[in-house]
């Protein structure tokens, strides 16, 4: 099975979920629970309980958070390369759900903002190997040189590369044409319907991934409970696959990260893309079951 190299984020996610319409300006009652966090270390959490071999690439705090995170993906079967930084804390995302189950968050990247090129442990970076490499890390100016740095490393040594879109409003500050720019060698991008209209200015999924193959081979858009469809510069129609049905909904925070865990093992197998995309939906309905953005062990 191919090594999959995840370069990311690593965060604590402090889950608020309201249990009523949100009281502006007074108080609340809400359940407050902490998880492990960040999308590359959540990818990289699914990717290895999947039964991938995975090696995690960042940084975190010297603080007791940091040291949990770390022994956390270690539980996982993570190959965790973690670089201690001793004036940031790890970083914190403060995700705010609403009674309806609507998403905001809040976050500070703390230590993953100093990612350095000098982190990126060169033993990961071999033929054969596949990276994936997390958006936030090219979107967050601080470590910006780390995810171009490995971008770089893993072409010269001939490992497939893959990439994500982060999120909506921070990847819309950072601007489309730079982040199509720096990731334009990458052979896969996963993307949501937002991610992928920012990047395109597109409102249909469909016709957006057929734009971004001007960009990338191979275009992933994930379509929340419509599913998921891929897209290739060789094909004319997209290959879509439906949501997986789900009881109730508890959580939807790392569902995105967990598709993408679902759907790469397959594709790197070779599989076709609608049984990727079935594995990649598969894995996000297990992902929204439960509370938080990692994998029950």
């Amino acid at each position: 099975m191919t090594r999959v190299v995840v370069v990311g984020d690593l965060m604590t996610d402090a889950v608020a979920r309201a249990r009523y319409p949100l009281a502006r300006a007074s108080d609340t009652p809400a359940v407050v629970t902490m998880h492990g966090g960040g999308s590359g270390a959540n990818i990289a959490s699914w990717l290895a309980v999947e039964g991938a071999e995975v090696a995690f690439i960042g940084r975190r705090g010297a603080d007791i958070t940091g040291r949990n995170r770390d022994m956390e993906l270690m539980g996982y079967g993570v190959d965790a390369r973690l670089v201690m930084d001793p004036e940031r804390p790890t970083g914190t995302c403060v995700v705010l759900v609403t009674h309806k189950g609507e998403r905001t968050m809040l976050s500070d990247p703390g230590a993953n903002a100093a990612l350095s090129p000098e982190d990126l442990p060169r033993d990961l970076f071999a033929q054969g190997g596949h990276l994936h490499l997390s958006g936030y890390t090219l979107i967050n100016e601080g470590s910006r040189e780390a995810g171009l740095a490995a971008l770089e490393m893993a072409g010269r040594a001939g490992m497939t590369v893959s990439v994500d879109c982060a999120s909506s409003a921070p990847l819309e500050r950072t601007g489309a044409e730079p982040f199509l720019e720096w990731t334009q060698n990458a052979k896969l991008l996963f993307a949501n319907a937002d991610q992928a209209k920012v990047l395109t200015g597109r409102d249909d999924p469909a016709a957006a991934a057929k734009v971004l193959t001007a960009w990338f081979p191979q275009v992933v858009i994930k379509l929340n409970d419509e599913g998921s469809l891929w897209y290739s510069n060789s094909r004319s129609e997209p290959v879509r696959a439906s949501a997986e049905s789900v009881e109730r909904v508890v959580d939807g925070t790392g569902a995105g990260d967990a598709f993408t865990a679902g759907f790469l093992p397959a594709w790197l197998e070779g599989k076709p893309p609608a049984e990727s995309l079935a594995a990649g939906n598969r894995l996000a309905a297990r992902a929204i079951a439960h509370l938080g953005a990692r994998p029950r062990l």
